[in-house]
């Protein structure tokens, strides 16, 4: 029976590796030892800014006037007025936008708004199609550079885009800031770095016209973005990075509204990772898709919080076995899981999360894991699968 239980530990311990391996191999791999030269692409294209907004009427102003900013003779921003019962549509043609008002209250979700902007563009389509939340805030040359660069390689392209806390944040919000930076920074830069597709995060993409005119958009899925990216890649079309392209938003101020927005990204993760992730693989190894793999690859890296946990916990089972068994090949086993979750956040923090928090403060980060528990728990129990806009203020 003893050997039977440490065949089994062997066995899990094997299959957390591949997640913690990837984890800290993306992460590594980000340092800028392995900093690919940059590119210069070619001609700016015309941009079509698409927006979905649900209820935004409180803070759509600023976004479009940073992105009124970028523009050029012939762009556009196009926002649709989803299912609103607010007056976002009023102040988004106050600052300059193109609105259209959709009101489907039995179809809701991101995808079915995006869906109804690109079908109204189709009338006059532009080159690139940019989709950018009425949250999120454009800096720089953003939307010149991804545009650029979705024309030039003639696949989705992904901006970085990064979450910041509200001044006066908790130290659990700082937490989830520097979890949000692995997650969207270090990780796609470091597959940027050996020339491998990063996934879509659902605001700052990118496509060439062509592309998105014929994509699935229309549903309710809670992470159409996650699907899509695999979707393109999928068809041979995988999505790139654009680290030089930043779009930033703000973690909601609201209790309430943040724990909805865990809930629905993590849980809508963790059932990608369950409905698609075995298929997918199955897919890239029988299609020799590399950009697919690299994807599935990345899907089956659970949230920072959750494969901490594994980690932990693997690691105390690991020990009652060499307790009971005398044979420390299993704990072992799940040390080097745990070392390399850990090195690998150690090493992010030193290169990403500096700013964001102090070391003592990063001390934190394992109660912050533990707090998480509840929301794994509700997966199992009573998983999210609806979407459902967080309450931001």
């Amino acid at each position: 029976m003893m050997l039977l239980l440490q065949v089994v530990f062997v066995l899990l311990c094997l299959v957390l590796f591949v997640p913690a391996f990837v984890f800290a191999s993306q992460v590594v791999l980000a340092l800028p030892l392995f900093k690919r030269k940059s590119v210069l692409f070619g001609a700016r294209p015309s941009i079509a800014v698409l927006m979905p907004a649900h209820n935004e009427s409180a803070g759509i102003a600023r976004p479009l006037n940073a992105i009124r900013m970028q523009l050029q003779p012939g762009d556009r921003v196009l926002v649709v007025a989803d299912n609103c019962s607010d007056d976002t549509a009023d102040i988004a043609r106050a600052n300059g936008a193109e609105v259209i008002i959709r009101h489907e209250p039995e179809r809701r979700g991101k995808g079915y708004a995006l869906d109804f902007g690109v079908r109204h563009l189709a009338a006059r389509p532009p080159e690139v199609v940019i989709v950018v939340d009425a949250d999120c805030l454009v800096h720089g040359y953003a939307l010149d550079l991804l545009a650029r660069q979705a024309l030039a390689v003639v696949r989705p392209v992904q901006a970085l885009y990064l979450m910041h806390s509200p001044e006066g944040a908790s130290l659990k919000t700082k937490v989830a800031e520097f979890a949000w930076a692995v997650k969207n920074w270090a990780r796609p830069l470091g597959y940027h770095h050996l020339g491998l597709p990063c996934q879509l995060m659902g605001t700052g993409m990118a496509f060439p016209w062509h592309l998105i005119r014929h994509a699935d958009l229309a549903s309710g899925h809670i992470v159409e973005d996650l699907k899509l990216g695999l979707d393109f890649a999928a068809s041979g079309y995988a999505p790139q990075f654009c680290p030089g392209a930043k779009v930033t938003s703000v973690f909601p101020t609201n209790a309430e509204g943040e724990q909805s927005q865990r809930t629905r990204w993590e849980h809508g993760h963790l059932g990608m990772l369950a409905q698609e992730g075995m298929p997918r693989l199955k897919q890239s190894l029988r299609q020799r898709n590399g950009g697919l793999l690299a994807l599935t690859l990345d899907l089956c890296v659970p949230p920072l919080a959750l494969l901490t946990l594994l980690a932990l916990a693997m690691c105390i089972i690991g020990g009652i076995l060499w307790m009971i068994t005398g044979s420390i090949w299993p704990w072992g086993m799940a040390l080097v899981n745990l070392g390399l979750v850990g090195g690998a956040v150690l090493v992010a923090w030193a290169r990403f999360g500096r700013k964001i928090l102090s070391l003592p403060s990063l001390a934190y980060a394992p109660f912050y894991a533990l707090s998480k528990i509840p929301l794994y728990l509700k997966f199992l129990v009573r998983r999210q699968v609806d979407w459902v806009r967080s309450r931001r203020d």
